[in-house]
């Protein structure tokens, strides 16, 4: 099946969950995910695979085990490529990202000591300056509200350094363009224009040594 992009109807489906997140409300309308949420992501990925790596599709359930929040089930289908990119659509509509989203320790330590070098620090803040003039966001999972421990606070690129990684995010709202074949033409635009950044954090991050932190 060829990627279409995204019917209305699968902004209807999460609009509806989030306005009832139950197990009645998500075996009701269980087909509509199917065939019209996940169907698109799978049919998108398969297309993006030749590229950007294998992609992987995230569970739709939640893990409320240690949540206040018990609502059993995700507002947003997600999926993850094999070379490195994330997607996500929702009733609010289509993102796009890629980088370095949550680093183990050992890839948190490369990365500042990268980020301080002059050379290797002043490349990354280049091509971070691109995409922001790009319309594209910069951002980390988490960021310090001072410099961390062993780094100057005047550091030229302090910002960089109190980020917590590195991702390169950009969301674009419900529009009649959602389904048609432009939504798969946007996470191309992203996942290429942030390419240059990824292989930054590849050659100087890489990946962990740790165990999975799962």
């Amino acid at each position: 099946m060829a990627f279409r992009g995204w019917p209305v109807e699968a902004v209807e489906f999460y609009e509806g969950l989030l306005a009832d997140n139950s197990k009645a409300y998500w075996q009701e309308n269980k087909a509509v995910y199917e065939r019209c949420v996940r169907g698109p992501m799978e049919a998108l990925l398969v297309e993006l695979a030749p590229e950007f790596g294998e992609g992987r599709v995230f569970r739709p359930y939640r893990d409320v085990r240690f949540s206040a929040d018990k609502s059993p089930y995700k507002t947003a289908i997600a999926a993850s490529l094999a070379e490195g990119g994330y997607i996500q659509m929702s009733a609010d509509g289509l993102a796009a990202g890629s980088g370095l989203y949550m680093p183990a320790n050992d890839q948190l330590d490369r990365y500042r000591r990268a980020v301080a070098d002059d050379r290797s620090g002043s490349a990354l803040a280049t091509l971070v300056a691109d995409l922001r003039a790009a319309k594209i966001e910069v951002t980390a999972h988490e960021t310090l509200k001072t410099a961390p421990r062993g780094y100057p606070k005047d550091h030229p690129r302090i910002e960089l350094l109190r980020q917590k990684g590195l991702i390169a995010w950009r969301e674009w709202p419900v529009g009649a363009w959602l389904g048609t074949t432009k939504a798969k033409e946007r996470v191309v635009d992203l996942l290429r224009a942030a390419a240059p950044m990824k292989a930054w954090l590849e050659q100087h991050v890489g990946d962990s040594a740790l165990d999975d932190k799962d």
